[in-house]
């Protein structure tokens, strides 16, 4: 359902220069770690067992006794059985110590020569940061208060032969952290919690939608006709079938003919491609949330897609309030709801009224913010359209608090049904905040005649030039003629609500493996 705005750059402007992650003294380093892991295999053969089982994780074991006294603990005897990467180590003489972590967090290890054995002592201090090791043994605290695991066992389960980034600067080059997001999650904590956030904002939203009445469903990812949205598709070809094929750009037909098929209440996490350009708020894979209600209209949808981000933020941060690039976001109070024609009085009161219903002074202003509208699809654009694109120009980088712009103008909008009160806008929405589009919806177009001219005449938009324009779907029309009851939908960019859940500037921080040009 929603609608990416095509971004002016081809290329993402906050992707620093990459620095190499291999120097002269990593291959030094690289050729004594084969050589400690050749002197591993010949010692014991398999190098890399598979018989790991831990019993504990280090957070659980911090929160269950990070409150007991040293004599507490002595008494108790706790057993423990940890796995986890080695990240600090320090060697004293006949004890060391090691910091480990494992997806919880970091625990401290005590070995010694008593405890572990001193033979596997000496092996365990010519382990490398990196190397992945479980160890057993008794819980303690040390003098100064530190919940630590005294050792009786410890087994290097894994080798590193590649040197983790440097453990005082971290890792911070912007392409190594995307292009090696497994040394990012590694190594920068603040990463990870992006990604446990966004996890948990998933699951808030699944569940929401569940008690809400809403079927979680799935749909095709490649489609015979690209439909749903305006943008230019991915093409592949089927061998099997012969055809080419289009990888989705938006689930949304397939959802609405489960309308019609009977399911009244539907949604569904999706993954879209749109072959469009790279941005900080832009990536040619991502992920929405798209669902649809029989028996509602666009001013329903509105009410129930801020319930749901309210939702969201509430169980993934505490607070409906949030932070985002140092200004606050509230998403407590009700959204407001604005016009086009209203947001670009109000963020650009300079502009006249009077400009604002003249297409040739809507052309001039454009002209003036850079966009040339003799070209498609604003060549042959009526005074909406026009109307939408100087908003976009003026008004909508001004949108940080959470508003609703309705009243679309029809030609945009080939999808969403037309207003009994004025013809030529249509019953639809977007929500922006921190500038950017966050959703889109609208109340459905289920008259399968008006449904079929206005791909016709996005048919014909094609033809002149409008790359972004939609085809014919007669599948779909067909289904339409068979009745679909009067229904609202709305898409939601999951990237971009966590970006402003986890505070992120670019998608590429929220994406776990964004879209890079290739290395070579």
């Amino acid at each position: 359902m929603s609608h990416q705005t095509p971004p002016f750059n081809p290329e993402s402007p906050e992707i620093a220069q990459s620095q190499e992650t291999q120097g002269p003294d990593d291959n030094q380093i690289m050729a004594e770690r084969r050589h400690k892991l050749a002197d591993l295999r010949a010692q014991q053969g398999q190098a890399f067992p598979n018989d790991v089982h831990p019993t504990h994780r280090a957070e659980p074991l911090h929160d269950r006794y990070k409150d007991h006294s040293r004599e507490s603990l002595e008494s108790e005897h706790v057993q423990v059985h940890l796995a986890g990467r080695i990240m600090l180590k320090r060697i004293q003489g006949k004890a060391s110590f090691m910091t480990v972590a494992d997806a919880t967090g970091r625990f401290q290890l005590y070995l010694n020569d008593e405890g572990v054995g001193e033979a596997v002592h000496q092996q365990a201090k010519h382990w490398d940061l990196g190397d992945l090791i479980e160890a057993k043994g008794v819980l303690f605290k040390t003098m100064k208060g530190e919940l630590s695991l005294r050792c009786s066992e410890v087994r290097l389960v894994a080798k590193s032969l590649r040197p983790m980034p440097d453990k005082f600067h971290g890792l911070h080059d912007t392409e190594i952290r995307y292009r090696q997001r497994y040394l990012d999650l590694m190594v920068n904590p603040e990463s990870k919690h992006v990604f446990l956030a966004r996890s948990k904002a998933l699951s808030a939203l699944r569940q929401f939608m569940g008690e809400h009445g809403f079927l979680e469903v799935e749909t095709p990812m490649l489609h015979p006709i690209p439909g749903g949205a305006a943008a230019k598709p991915f093409i592949t070809h089927h061998n099997a079938l012969h055809q080419d094929m289009y990888l989705r750009i938006a689930p949304e037909l397939y959802l609405k003919r489960l309308l019609v098929g009977g399911f009244e209440r539907v949604y569904e996490v999706n993954r879209n491609f749109r072959n469009e350009g790279l941005s900080p708020r832009h990536n040619p894979e991502f992920t929405m949330m798209e669902f649809y209600a029989a028996y509602t209209d666009y001013r329903w949808m509105m009410s129930f897609t801020e319930q749901v981000i309210r939702h969201i933020a509430m169980v993934t941060t505490g607070s409906a309030v949030l932070s985002y690039a140092g200004q606050t976001v509230d998403l407590e109070k009700p959204f407001e709801r604005l016009t086009i024609v209203q947001a670009i009085a109000r963020h650009a009161p300079q502009i006249a009224a009077a400009d604002l219903q003249d297409k040739d002074r809507l052309r001039v202003l454009l002209r003036e913010h850079g966009v040339d509208a003799s070209k498609p699809p604003l060549a042959q654009a009526g005074l909406g359209a026009l109307q939408l694109a100087l908003f976009e120009e003026v008004a909508e980088h001004k949108l940080w608090q959470p508003t609703f712009i309705v009243d679309y103008p029809v030609e945009v909008s080939p999808l969403a049904r037309a207003s009994d009160a004025n013809p030529e806008i249509t019953e639809r929405f977007e929500l922006f905040m921190t500038g950017r589009e966050i959703a889109n919806g609208f109340s459905e177009l289920n008259d399968p005649q008006d449904q079929a001219d206005r791909f016709n005449r996005q048919v014909a938009a094609k033809e002149a030039g409008d790359e972004e324009a939609m085809y014919f779907d007669a599948d779909y029309i067909r289904a339409l003629e068979f009745g679909m009851p009067p229904a609202g939908g709305c898409g939601i960019g999951i990237d971009r609500l966590v970006m402003l859940i986890t505070d992120s500037a670019s998608i590429r921080d929220v994406i776990l493996f964004p879209a890079l040009r290739r290395e070579d």
